[in-house]
């Protein structure tokens, strides 16, 4: 087993280099909208199918023999995303505006949009740190790339399959895919139950903790700013604007990821597992007020527990995903549940048995037992077998 993981670095190309690398971006972008129109007024058909009415014009198109392939399997592969989307309910009911704008029209490409290639377009000199690459002008030979020292080493060693090229704000970088070995799972002593929330990013049944409160803070400026830049106009504030996009979802990334880090080394190092809630679907199931929708939907709970399922996998750290209701309700204690039990957001004091705790500690008790719970009947019988 191995963990895939990303790479992303940084191409350095000189000026001739850069527009023939947006200009390949634009022409296989445009031949994608293109292959989608076609599988849309075809019902969208299978791969091998969708090729026999689309190969043709792309290579007529400029497209050599892999790109071609890698645009039809792009697009593929972008209708099989939405229909589980569909199926998942996150684009809304049946009949739903977004749900029926969706379905009625074909899927589009940004023309910046991700151009997957393989070996046979694209190859990497690490000691020169450059990259050899197709493109409609030709094969591009000694495109410079930038990345950390460990980055380039886990592109050295552990490089494998695709990589991606994009274009982000004038900028063209390659997201490589990296099959790192997964190492065996220990068997857990005990586990550490995370409870996740808006207030506090998680808390752990070890003691951890990380507040929400700089975080919030953080969002709450960005809004603001982006508001007074939007209502301001000028090109200078455009240019700010721009400068400063995705800044906050950057933000957001490095402190889950410090949280993360923090959460599978202290398991690591306690040789315990991670229970995580199974969170899937919340923002469909709760209702709240319309000022607490916008902490509700900025709430990256998906993102950490992706960082901590890939960490712990890294660690060799076992995990599980458990059920969270009535987390909350249920005295860690005695077990006894009722919803009287949540004083307030952040007290949890038990009717039956009189025990007092900060809530999200009592939570994440309750989810390292459930976690127990879980990884025992998951494991495999140790009884032998009968004769």
């Amino acid at each position: 087993m191995a963990v895939k993981l990303v790479t992303q670095v940084k191409l350095m190309p000189e000026a001739g280099q850069a527009a023939a690398l947006r200009s390949t971006l634009r022409t296989v972008n445009e031949a994608a909208c293109w292959v989608s129109a076609v599988a849309f007024d075809h019902g969208v058909p299978r791969e091998y199918e969708l090729r026999k009415h689309t190969y043709t014009e792309l290579k007529a198109r400029g497209l050599g023999a892999q790109a071609a392939q890698h645009v039809i399997k792009k697009t593929c592969d972008a209708y099989t995303t939405l229909k589980a989307n569909i199926k998942a309910g996150n684009l809304g009911k049946p009949g739903s505006k977004r749900r029926i704008k969706a379905e009625s029209k074909p899927v589009t490409f940004r023309p910046g949009a991700a151009q997957p290639y393989d070996d046979r377009c694209l190859s990497w000199q690490h000691d020169a740190a450059t990259v050899s690459v197709w493109t409609v002008a030709g094969r591009l030979k000694g495109v410079r790339f930038a990345c950390s020292p460990d980055a380039l080493k886990m592109l050295r060693e552990h490089r494998k399959g695709e990589s991606d090229l994009i274009e982000r704000d004038g900028v063209f970088y390659l997201v490589a895919v990296c099959d790192i070995p997964e190492p065996e799972v220990y068997e857990p002593d005990g586990f550490v139950g995370v409870d996740l929330g808006i207030v506090n990013i998680a808390t752990t049944s070890t003691g951890y903790r990380a507040a929400g409160r700089g975080l919030k803070r953080h969002r709450k400026r960005q809004l603001d700013l982006r508001r007074t830049l939007q209502a301001k106009g000028t090109k200078s504030a455009k240019r700010l604007l721009k400068k400063r996009s995705r800044k906050e979802a950057r933000h957001t990334a490095n402190v889950n990821h410090i949280v993360s880090k923090k959460i599978v080394t202290t398991a690591e190092r306690t040789g315990a597992g991670i229970a995580l809630e199974e969170l899937t679907g919340i923002r469909s199931r709760v209702r709240l007020r319309k000022d607490q929708r916008s902490s509700l939907h900025s709430w990256s709970f998906h993102q950490l527990a992706s960082f901590v399922e890939y960490k712990a996998r890294r660690a060799g750290v076992p995990l599980v995903y458990v059920d969270p209701a009535h987390t909350s309700r249920q005295c860690s204690e005695c077990g006894h549940i009722d919803r009287k039990n949540r004083v307030g957001q952040a007290t949890f004091a038990c009717r039956a048995c009189g025990f007092l705790a900060d809530a999200d500690d009592n939570a994440s008790h309750n989810l390292a037992r459930k976690g127990e719970a879980v990884w025992t009947a998951g494991r495999e019988s140790r009884v032998p077998a009968t004769p």
